[in-house]
């Protein structure tokens, strides 16, 4: 049994008088204990959205959920607020986009930590500062016991990403989603903070969702990565199969828009024009026709199912009419 089993996953919004969008349009992945997979793709594309549903955050009135996310055998879609709030934190945490917007500005810093461990592992005020302190050792915020009595503020970028990183590890969960962890931090930090991601996951068989847009952390962390676009997982590949061979015209999109170190100096970059509202609501077909330079009529009349990819020599599955012809290092695959 999987750890995580999510099954035909569906998120509709509706607005009074307009078309049902779906954020998340039958999504399916697994995660087993110690792996890290990625969810990868443009804003839009309903990466979030999965991990908060997931998570049970979101609002209980506007949209409907459908489908099924299954933790350790038990359905999170079907239990209660108050049976979500004993998982969370115990069983399963998130590390936020932007920490200076998640962590309570007028609590301090220590006080964030200790509650969640005197909510979920049963401490006294006095074990979980000493816990605290060495929780915030262990992220590397130098000097953790001043830190303890610190608000949000008086943090750097960093250091509050660490903190919502220790606050989520506080209860060593089985399960911990990273929703863009180094979006707003310079290089040095982010390699810092995806270092300490990779120590955590091999130190303590914590399974990891990276939630990202960015392809280069993806590169250096995730074991499988799930493509996203329009709500849907479009392919899913192993990490060095994903990167040697991209087989959807969106994946392929994605990794020439890299700059490249190797690249001709003064070489411009191949970007994927249009934008992820090209096609919303869609209905039928697949919802990158508008932006794929791939598209033929069924792309637009057919919707692609998910399917094994009988063109390449691995387990990669593919939601694709007309994908882009494999090919490796110059050489096309047979």
């Amino acid at each position: 049994m999987a750890l995580l089993d999510v099954r035909d996953l569906r998120v509709e919004f509706r607005r009074k008088g307009e078309d049902p969008v779906y954020a998340v349009d039958g999504v399916s992945f697994q995660v087993e204990p110690g792996q890290t997979v990625g969810l990868v793709g443009e804003s839009g594309c309903g990466k979030s959205v999965t991990a908060l549903t997931i998570m049970g955050l979101l609002p209980r009135r506007g949209p409907r959920v459908s489908g099924s996310a299954r933790f350790e055998g038990t359905e999170l879609l079907s239990l209660s607020d108050r049976q979500m709030r004993d998982r969370r934190g115990r069983d399963l945490a998130m590390v936020f986009q932007d920490p200076l917007s998640s962590l309570n500005p007028v609590i301090p810093i220590g006080l964030q930590v200790t509650e969640v461990l005197e909510r979920h592992r049963g401490m006294t005020r006095r074990q979980a500062t000493v816990e605290a302190a060495d929780l915030l050792d262990k992220v590397g915020i130098p000097d953790p016991k001043r830190r303890l009595d610190e608000y949000p503020h008086q943090l750097s970028g960093g250091m509050r990403q660490r903190a919502m990183i220790a606050i989520a590890l506080a209860c060593r969960p089985r399960l911990l989603i990273a929703d863009e962890p180094t979006t707003a931090l310079d290089v040095t930090i982010q390699a810092q903070i995806l270092a300490l991601l990779t120590d955590l996951v091999r130190d303590t068989e914590t399974a990891l969702i990276m939630i990202t847009h960015d392809l280069g952390v993806v590169a250096g962390l995730c074991d499988e990565v799930n493509v996203l676009y329009g709500g849907r997982v479009v392919e899913r590949a192993k990490r060095h199969d994903l990167f040697a061979v991209p087989r959807h015209p969106y994946t392929h999109g994605l990794l020439s828009s890299i700059p490249r170190l190797d690249a001709p100096r003064g070489e411009r970059l191949s970007p994927i024009r249009g934008s992820v509202a090209d096609n919303i609501p869609w209905t039928t077909g697949c919802a990158f026709a508008p932006r794929c330079p791939n598209a033929v009529d069924t792309c637009v009349e057919v919707t692609p199912e998910m399917a094994a990819d009988q063109a390449v020599p691995d387990d990669r599955l593919l939601r694709c009419h007309n994908p882009v012809e494999p090919v490796r290092d110059g050489e096309a695959l047979v």
